[in-house]
């Protein structure tokens, strides 16, 4: 796992949430939706808040990493494998010889965006609607997040996908 790329992509939620939540874009939209106040917002401890969001944003851009990347599954096919991690032994041979034909296939930005989207729709939405439902927002609340979520982790998948 590259980790300077992990937590680079973990600066992403933050910063399309910023664009995203503002007052030009969604961000009144959001509040009513949300039920929010400017007094609610301004009672939360912002420091604590972003450093949590932060941490939950590395922890997302770690388990990105491996839906966004194939070649990291390949490796749990031959650990258990006797020979596998000495070097020159035959199944290690064959490992290396695999990475270095396909160690760097689908590994772009699109391809990357394309399961960010994928996962966006098939993960995030199903488990933010239910919520969402339970709560008793209503679409355009449903519609706001989804939308900063899939987005986010397009780029997220991106980013992770092209540059790990």
């Amino acid at each position: 796992m590259n980790f300077p790329v992990v937590f680079l992509a973990a600066l992403i939620p933050m910063v399309v949430g910023f664009v995203w939540y503002g007052k030009a874009t969604f961000g009144n939209a959001w509040m009513k939706a949300a039920d929010m106040t400017e007094e609610k917002v301004k009672s939360g401890n912002m420091a604590v808040i972003f450093g949590v969001s932060y941490v939950l944003s590395v922890l997302l851009a770690m388990v990105m990493t491996v839906f966004v990347i194939h070649q990291s599954h390949i490796m749990s096919l031959f650990m258990n494998m006797e020979g596998f991690g000495v070097e020159g032994s035959e199944i290690q041979l064959y490992y290396d010889d695999f990475m270095a034909k396909y160690g760097t296939m689908h590994r772009t930005f699109g391809h990357g965006a394309a399961h960010g989207l994928f996962g966006g729709i098939f993960f995030m939405l199903p488990i933010l609607a239910t919520n969402a439902l339970f709560e008793r927002k209503g679409f355009k609340y449903i519609a706001i997040n989804a939308g900063y979520w899939l987005l986010t982790l397009v780029l997220m998948g991106g980013v992770i996908c092209q540059f790990s």
